[in-house]
């Protein structure tokens, strides 16, 4: 037998095939006898998967959505899982897809979400439009993690970039470095906060911030370094990567250039991802709360989910510094 079709499902439930859509719709205007006979008859030929059929029979998702930024990026992965463990224990499922850091494609990516219906969905850094965000908090509740929103139907969960990129200036200093740069985010979620903080901390210690256009992917930090070496004369003894991703493309670039990290430049990324702890890499990084944004964003939507609360929840979350090996004193010497 080949996959099963609606017109079976309406054959099996004795019923026509427009009440099988509607019920497969979840439309109010079915009765429950009717409705019961036909998840039945979906679930024993298998026309739809368990959890759906679950679903359409109580009135009531136990699908959540989530929208992941980028999939190479670890901290999404970190952020993922901390979501899933805490989604299975409420005996709630997973369906996750990405909008490839592309604001079109992301539209794309949050409606087709939606059209499962779930109870609620979390968008990892998502850079969609504010709009698409508020319509989608019109059919479920939204939660928001690495982005910030005045939306009151809309729940956050962030890390404090501003003192984040703060610490990491602090450190860098500390070591005795002056030129420092900052390889951004670009228009990514979280990277004005980062770059807002970086530039506030050096002009506390009366620096020049040299900031350098980029993005949270390793190409684009090999391309700022790449930049950041042929404009820049004496060049920087430090660099603060956007994220972890960027610091390890940027580390890349620069031993091409035949220059030792930390000896001859030093590097901090942001995330704390998994990634950077790597022994072989073991970069010096700022640390996000990962599993804890993970539970915060869970337990934000469950309360949505359950009416439990209409007023918004802003989370901001305190970073630290983890020192590894991709930072050390500055030589002093002339850089050119």
């Amino acid at each position: 037998m080949g996959k099963p079709t609606m017109e079976d499902v309406a054959a099996r439930a004795g019923v026509s095939r427009a009440l099988v859509s509607l019920v497969m719709r979840n439309a109010p205007n079915v009765s429950a006898r009717r409705r019961a006979a036909v998840v039945k008859a979906a679930e024993e030929l298998g026309y739809s998967p368990h959890v759906m059929a679950r679903s359409l029979a109580s009135r009531t998702s136990t699908v959540l959505g989530v929208m992941v930024n980028d999939l190479r990026n670890a901290f999404f992965a970190d952020v993922v899982e901390g979501l899933d463990a805490a989604a299975q224990a409420a005996g709630f499922d997973l369906i996750l897809n990405t909008g490839g850091r592309m604001p079109s494609r992301e539209g794309a990516a949050l409606r087709s979400l939606l059209s499962f219906r779930p109870a609620g969905v979390v968008l990892l850094s998502p850079v969609v439009p504010a709009a698409a965000i508020e319509a989608a908090a019109r059919q479920c509740p939204v939660v928001l993690v690495s982005r910030t929103s005045r939306l009151s139907s809309v729940d956050t969960v962030n890390d404090d970039g501003e003192a984040g990129a703060a610490l990491a200036v602090e450190h860098l200093v500390q070591l005795g470095h002056r030129r420092i740069a900052h390889l951004d985010g670009g228009g990514a979620a979280g990277a004005a906060a980062r770059r807002r903080g970086f530039r506030q901390a050096m002009r506390s210690h009366g620096l020049e911030p040299i900031v350098v256009r980029s993005e949270h992917t390793d190409t684009a930090g090999e391309k700022a370094v790449q930049e950041l070496l042929s404009s820049y004369s004496p060049r920087p003894t430090a660099l603060l990567a956007g994220n972890d991703f960027n610091a390890v493309g940027a580390i890349s670039a620069l031993e091409e250039h035949g220059l030792r990290v930390p000896e001859d430049v030093s590097v901090v990324g942001y995330d704390n991802t998994s990634l950077a702890s790597l022994r072989h890499i073991s970069l010096t990084t700022v640390d996000q709360p990962r599993a804890e944004m993970a539970r915060l964003a869970f337990d934000a939507l469950l309360e949505r989910v359950r009416g439990e609360r209409t007023e918004p929840v802003r989370h901001l979350l305190h970073p630290s510094l983890v020192v590894r090996e991709t930072t050390g004193p500055n030589s002093g010497e002339a850089q050119r």
